[in-house]
């Protein structure tokens, strides 16, 4: 004691000097890059969040009107034929997406497109019109990354800090659209690699998605309310020792591992069905044409307008709905399929939108689904169904877990990180953004751990379907036609 004693006594002699060795040069560094970048994003996420309420209204606007307008449905296969030319007269490098924005943040090239986020705006809007089966979320990251490269491009920003810039339009533009704004600072760094966050980036993707999210609520731009009902208690096994059901947990394991591989079929069928199309059609216009008319007669097959367009609200009385999914009864047992489908042939055949939204719609209609199975609460199943194929088809089940708490509360956080990270592994090296780099793969030494991004992964994928194709007993000649 006496030795502490002497210490704090000869540095009370020198209070000038602690306070400059306790502050130091690192401590105004940070100082100063917080002010710094609080300037740079607090603009930019005002205008992304403007954007963002202004696509919201007219997303809404269109939604309703082909609601008392059911002819419009007729005219998807000429709406996707505008579509296709406006993005080969005017689009260029836009048409990529989500994954140019992110091979930007990756590796600085070309730069993304001003008219990126205009153009996403409109031909998303004209889906929805017309009746195709797309989500809002690839707009809203559009709109926030080109408008991000944009002030870039007035700031004089380096590459360094663009790609900085851009992450934070990315976040700035998810949390605007979802109301989530923790969930989009996360997401934002989480999705660019696989196994791997980008930290640095953090704070202006924080700072960019909560000024985004204050924006739209300015423009009073509301976001759908979801709720999960309150589940009866029950009794314990091992209660003294392990204060959670265990039964349930097994259940959540088993279903979560259905949510992952819902994911990986959507992502495999989105990029096959491209694949396929383009491969067959050298005229391209033609094929949205296709697509519009396969829509169509799958409307008429079901006998029901529900897996249009967003599946947010209700046709009519009764229709299975995102919201409706959350109650016992409110969705059949295909639901989640019909969606894939839908979803799957409007953006695999060039139609425009995100893919968040319909993988909302297909989780939590799964999970209604599997409550039945397994005698387990609707309401909590049709939310964990919600983040957990989102989370396996975007490779983030960090952000999805705080979407979780974010959307439904915290009381089931547990749950909705076993749900998120389970569907994470079981969607295998998948997903909806081929630009996704593979930092650290799910599993070391598995069969995709030597690739470098997901898009390596989908064209070995393919090698080895065409292999075992190969050695199908009645198709080696063909498989020799289709490798030539």
């Amino acid at each position: 004691m006496n030795k502490f004693n002497i210490i704090f006594s000869k540095l009370s002699q020198y209070p000038g000097q602690l306070k400059k060795q306790l502050f130091s040069a690192e401590h105004y560094g940070i100082l100063k890059y917080l002010i710094r970048w609080t300037i740079l994003v607090v603009p930019v996420a005002i205008v992304i969040g403007s954007m963002v309420a202004l696509f919201l209204w007219l997303l809404t606007t269109a939604i309703h009107f082909r609601f008392t307008h059911t002819w419009l449905l007729y005219l998807l296969p000429l709406a996707g034929v505008l579509i296709h030319f406006i993005y080969k007269w005017a689009g260029k490098s836009a048409e990529k997406g989500n994954n140019l924005i992110m091979d930007e943040i990756h590796e600085p090239g070309a730069g993304v497109p001003a008219r990126m986020g205009p153009i996403i705006l409109i031909t998303t809007v004209i889906t929805h019109l017309f009746g195709g089966s797309a989500g809002r979320e690839g707009t809203a990251v559009q709109i926030g990354g080109s408008i991000a490269a944009l002030f870039g491009k007035w700031f004089k920003l380096n590459a360094a800090d663009t790609r900085m810039l851009l992450t934070a339009g990315v976040a700035a533009g998810f949390g605007a659209v979802f109301g989530t704004p923790l969930t989009g600072a996360i997401f934002a760094v989480e999705v660019l690699t696989i196994g791997r966050i980008k930290y640095d980036a953090l704070l202006p993707a924080i700072i960019a998605s909560f000024i985004g999210d204050i924006t739209v609520a300015a423009w009073h731009v509301h976001h759908t309310a979801y709720h999960i009902a309150v589940i009866a208690p029950t009794p314990y096994f091992l209660s003294d020792y392990l204060p959670v059901d265990l039964l349930l947990i097994a259940k959540i394991i088993l279903s979560s591992a259905a949510f992952g591989l819902a994911s990986y079929l959507f992502a495999i069928m989105v990029h096959e069905i491209k694949a396929l199309f383009n491969k067959v059609f050298s005229i391209k216009w033609l094929i949205p044409v296709l697509g519009g008319f396969i829509i169509i007669g799958l409307t008429f097959l079901i006998g029901k307008p529900d897996y249009l367009s967003l599946g947010v609200d209700a046709q009519y009385p009764g229709a299975v709905t995102l919201t409706s999914a959350f109650n016992a009864g409110g969705a059949h047992t295909w639901s989640w399929l019909w969606k894939t489908i839908y979803t799957t042939l409007t953006l695999g055949t060039g139609f425009k939108g995100g893919e968040v939204t319909p993988l909302f719609y297909i989780g939590a209609t799964l999970g209604n689904t599997l409550s039945g199975l397994l005698n387990a609460p609707v309401g909590l199943f049709a939310a964990l169904g919600f983040i957990a194929v989102f989370a396996g088809a975007t490779n983030t089940p960090l952000a999805c877990t705080f979407m979780g708490i974010e959307l439904f509360g915290g009381e089931h956080a547990l749950l909705f990180a076993i749900a998120c990270f389970t569907a994470y592994f079981f969607s295998g090296n998948s997903g909806i953004y081929s630009s996704q780099r593979i930092a650290v793969p799910k599993i070391l030494g598995g069969y995709f751990s030597g690739e470098h991004s997901l898009s390596d992964a989908n064209k070995r994928r393919g090698y080895f379907y065409q292999k075992l194709y190969k050695y199908h007993p009645r198709s080696s000649k063909d498989a020799d036609v289709g490798n030539k």
